[in-house]
């Protein structure tokens, strides 16, 4: 099947079967690899990707039900406001220990302060809840979060 997807501000012809998650499109196909791989049944956020500005499992997103969305990925998230506050709470606060779900926590959490950009402690919990982290750095997630709120209210 051959499609276009537009990712990262680029159009990208595509040849994938029907089902073929988004995911592999972006890893293997146009070598993006910020996105991980991590459970494969959308239960912990290793491959969070915004799809038209919200968070999504790029890991069960299939690439026919994308290919009229606008897709971002890490290595985009930069570009925009909020990813780049984002971005500096993390390096400030230091937050990324082993860091193989960071770019899932970073998707996630740009996706929360573009609902919210004042959240408290229990609607970063709330919102957050589903990104796992093996090294369980939450707490330097959620001050991080945090930290980037104040960024863009400054």
């Amino acid at each position: 099947m051959s499609l276009s997807l537009k990712l990262n501000g680029k159009i990208h012809e595509i040849e994938a079967e029907p089902g073929t998650p988004l995911l592999w499109v972006i890893r293997d196909e146009l070598k993006l690899t910020g996105t991980k791989f991590g459970c494969g049944v959308a239960s912990c956020g290793a491959c969070t990707v915004h799809v038209d500005g919200e968070p999504t499992r790029s890991c069960q997103t299939y690439i026919e039900d994308v290919q009229d969305a606008e897709i971002t990925t890490i290595e985009m998230i930069e570009e925009d406001k909020i990813g780049s506050a984002v971005q500096q709470a993390w390096i400030e606060l230091d937050v990324v220990q082993c860091g193989y779900c960071q770019s899932g926590q970073i998707m996630s959490a740009v996706g929360l302060l573009r609902e919210n950009e004042k959240p408290t402690a229990d609607e970063i919990d709330d919102y957050m809840y589903g990104n796992a982290c093996r090294c369980a750095a939450y707490q330097r997630i959620r001050a991080a979060v945090q930290r980037a709120s104040d960024i863009l209210e400054a």
